[in-house]
């Protein structure tokens, strides 16, 4: 059983066997040792592999013993009765101390590292019993492959690396390996989103404009019990979003609004809401940035990308949920009709906003966005955005940062987020906040001051719920990565893809 994923135009493939000797074919043959796996005679899973390669690992082992420390990467080029060219041992620390965090980087890494060699095949021997749920292990192996595995050279006219063709991941236990399929096919659903979402926001802007991501969100149709509307210019204006369409009016791309609704349970009124940004470039409009790193503004639209992207897992997947994805896309310029800093706008709820700034545009296109999905019905909320710098001053490019007026549902996100491994914080939403963005001219401002960035532009977002349970997730920080880090490659991370896919089939088994 094979299962396809798709990302940089590169198709890979993985292969789930009890075929020791198959694995034996592939160009790479990574296997993960741990300290004691060749004194301990209770613990010698390589003992089924190859006498000679054992002899050989064993050697090299007694001669270099750090490298069964985690994190140690050694390839091996001198296997003369192995049909594979090289065999890359992945140091894996003590059995007992392996977490799926810990595998998911360590795979990634050990991928990574492989790349020296260009195989378009690689061999995976691991044996998987530790501490923790077997199917969790097999998920964390294959995502850190997969996602280490990524890279995105589609403007490149010369490759640097052969891409990887396919794995062949070797299950020595046979009654194991049904289940072993069915985790790697659903891990691979939930891979080949992130790798989407990490294309889209690779890609520069002149390519992914709103009307791209909103060619790609009809894409998204063929799939069962899914709707997808994209509204126009005129539309829009006909709800009154005022507070989008004054971000939107700056520029000649022509701005689109995005609803994405999935009916996975329809004996439920439950409706939970993916929102995300989608400032496909963000020039800062009228208060224009400084010219250094405004190229990087292309990523602007990450929260977009990975509410789009999630929803492509859920149609595969199918959850038994209810969901709606609303993802508001625009380009944020400078012209002679931008928005200009002072002016007041009404949004879609009718709640006046003064324009203090226009490159605090992002909550302004979120404002009529969660409102919009309290008239089709969303029961909470959920919004991601590339939304403040304050948020990187605060947690860095480590942690994205999350603000909510609801206890379950962010503690709900959290376990996701914990599944998943990424890391989220919370910053309070303290009433005393509201005081900074107050207008003396129109009911709110748009930006809050520099104190507390991160809580006062989740809090303007907050305005708009109609007191809905609500969480925000500020990914600025955590959205594209300036180097690489375990299965994390430099460039878009996908970053809060996995943990919204992961919150979706949490709320299925709690509602079955």
């Amino acid at each position: 059983m094979i299962t396809v994923i798709i990302f940089g135009g590169i198709q890979m493939s993985i292969k789930v066997t009890d075929n020791i000797e198959y694995a034996f074919t592939q160009d790479v043959l990574m296997i993960h040792v741990f300290e004691g796996d060749f004194t301990n005679q209770d613990n010698l899973p390589l003992k089924t592999l190859n006498k000679a390669m054992d002899d050989q690992i064993e050697q090299f082992l007694n001669n270099y013993p750090v490298a069964t420390n985690y994190g140690e990467i050694h390839i091996l080029h001198i296997v003369k009765t192995l049909q594979a060219k090289s065999v890359v041992l992945v140091g894996s620390g003590k059995r007992s101390e392996m977490t799926s965090d810990k595998l998911r980087n360590l795979s990634g890494k050990a991928i990574q590292a492989t790349k020296k060699i260009n195989p378009t095949s690689i061999g995976i021997y691991t044996n998987l019993n530790y501490n923790f749920e077997y199917d969790i292990a097999v998920q964390a192996l294959i995502e850190g492959v997969t996602l280490g595995a990524y890279q995105f050279d589609f403007y490149k006219s010369t490759k640097k690396n052969v891409p990887l063709e396919e794995i062949v991941l070797v299950e020595s236990d046979q009654t194991r390996v049904d289940a072993t399929k069915a985790t790697v096919t659903k891990t691979m659903a939930i891979t080949e989103s992130v790798c989407y979402c990490r294309d889209l926001v690779n890609h520069p802007s002149c390519t992914v404009t709103p009307t791209y991501i909103a060619h790609e969100a009809e894409k998204l149709a063929v799939y069962d019990n899914f709707t997808v509307e994209v509204m126009e210019l005129e539309t829009i204006k006909k709800l009154g979003m005022g507070a989008f369409l004054a971000v939107a009016k700056g520029s000649n791309e022509p701005p689109k609004f995005i609803t994405i609704k999935y009916n996975g349970n329809k004996a439920s009124d439950e409706s939970i809401a993916y929102v995300g940004k989608g400032i496909t470039f963000d020039s800062g409009g009228i208060s224009l940035k400084p010219s250094a790193s405004m190229g990087e503004m292309k990523d602007d639209m990450a929260g977009a990308a990975t509410v789009l992207t999630t929803m492509q897992a859920i149609g595969q997947l199918q959850p038994k949920v209810n969901l709606l994805a609303v993802i508001p896309c625009c380009e944020n310029m400078p012209s002679g009709h931008a928005t200009k800093p002072g002016d007041v706008v009404k949004s879609m709820s009718g709640i006046t906003i003064e324009i203090d700034n226009t490159d605090a545009e992002g909550r302004l296109i979120l404002a009529d966005a969660v409102h919009y999905a309290t008239t089709l019905g969303a029961t909470k909320i959920i919004d991601i955005a590339t939304l403040t710098g304050a948020c990187v001053v605060a947690l860095g490019h480590v942690a994205s940062g999350i603000v909510s007026n609801d206890t379950k549902l962010r503690d709900a996100l959290l376990q996701a987020a914990k599944t998943a491994g990424e890391k989220m914080w919370q910053l309070p939403n303290y009433e005393e906040y509201k005081e900074q963005f107050k207008s003396d001219i129109a009911d709110l401002k748009n930006t809050g001051g520099r104190m507390a960035g991160t809580i006062t532009a989740a809090m303007f977002i907050e305005s708009f719920i109609k007191g809905l349970p609500w969480v925000h997730i500020d990914i600025a920080g955590t959205a594209y990565l300036k180097s690489s880090y375990g299965y994390n490659v430099k460039g878009a991370s996908g970053v809060a893809t996995r943990t919204l896919i992961q919150l979706a089939l949490d709320l299925e088994n709690q509602h079955e």
